[in-house]
C-alpha cells in the first residue's frame, strides 16, 4: 500500500500516523531512538506490506502488469489502490479527504525534526502536489507515476501505467475493494497485538 492507506489505518493516531508514514525510510532495527508509538507505527507499516504482499487478490492485480513492467508492477499496484481509498473516500471516512489531507501535511510538518532525511526529501512535493487528495483524479495520478519513472531514470516506464488504470480500471478497484475489507481487519487486529507487546 502506499501512503494514503498506510496513514488511513494508523487509526488517527498522530504518532503511529507518523511512524508508518516514515517506516520506508527507516532502516531494519534502527527505530530505538523514536517514541514508543512511532516504533509501532514502523512495525505496524511493515505488517502491512507483508500482509499485502502475500495476499491473493493483490497477487492477481500484480499479474495484469507483470508482462508490461516486471518487479515495479507491485509499487505501481500500491499507486493504484490509492487511487481506489481516495475516489472512494467517503465510504471509508467521515472526514473530507481535503481536510483530512492537510491534517496530515500539518502533522508532518509539525515534527520535521525527527523525520528521517529521504522523508525530508519528499515532504515538500507530498504537499506542493497536494498528492495524498489529488491521488482520486487521472491527472494526479499521472504525475504521480511520471515522477517515479524519472526516479528510475524511465526504467520502469511507469509512466504509461496510467492507461492500464484506465483501461482496466473496474478489474482493478474490484480488487481494491475485496482486499481492502481484509486489510482493514487486518490492520485493525495488528496494532492491537503491537501496542499490548509494547
Amino acid at each position: 500500500m502506499n501512503f494514503l492507506a498506510h496513514v488511513y489505518l494508523s487509526e488517527n493516531n498522530p504518532k503511529i500516523i507518523i511512524g508508518n508514514f516514515i517506516a520506508d525510510h527507516v532502516i531494519g532495527n534502527k527505530y530505538n531512538h523514536f517514541d514508543a508509538e512511532i516504533q509501532q507505527g514502523i512495525k505496524l507499516h511493515r505488517h502491512i506490506d507483508t500482509f499485502t504482499d502475500a495476499h491473493p487478490i493483490v497477487r492477481k492485480s500484480k499479474r495484469r502488469l507483470h508482462e508490461r513492467y516486471g518487479h515495479f508492477d507491485g509499487i505501481i499496484i500500491d499507486l493504484f489502490y490509492d487511487y481506489f481509498l481516495a475516489k472512494n473516500w467517503n465510504d471509508y471516512s467521515e472526514i473530507p479527504l481535503k481536510l483530512y489531507s492537510q491534517g496530515i501535511y500539518t502533522l508532518l510538518q509539525n515534527n520535521l525534526d525527527i523525520l528521517p532525511s529521504k522523508t525530508k526529501k519528499i515532504l515538500p512535493y507530498l504537499i506542493e502536489y497536494d498528492w495524498l487528495f489529488n491521488y482520486q483524479f487521472f491527472d494526479g495520478m499521472e504525475k504521480v507515476l511520471i515522477g517515479m519513472n524519472k526516479r528510475t531514470k524511465g526504467r520502469s516506464k511507469m509512466n504509461e501505467a496510467i492507461t492500464d488504470l484506465k483501461n482496466l480500471e473496474k478489474e482493478f478497484e474490484a480488487d481494491f475493494t475485496s482486499f481492502f475489507k481484509d486489510l482493514r481487519i487486518f490492520s485493525a487486529q495488528k496494532l492491537k497485538e503491537i501496542q499490548q507487546n509494547k
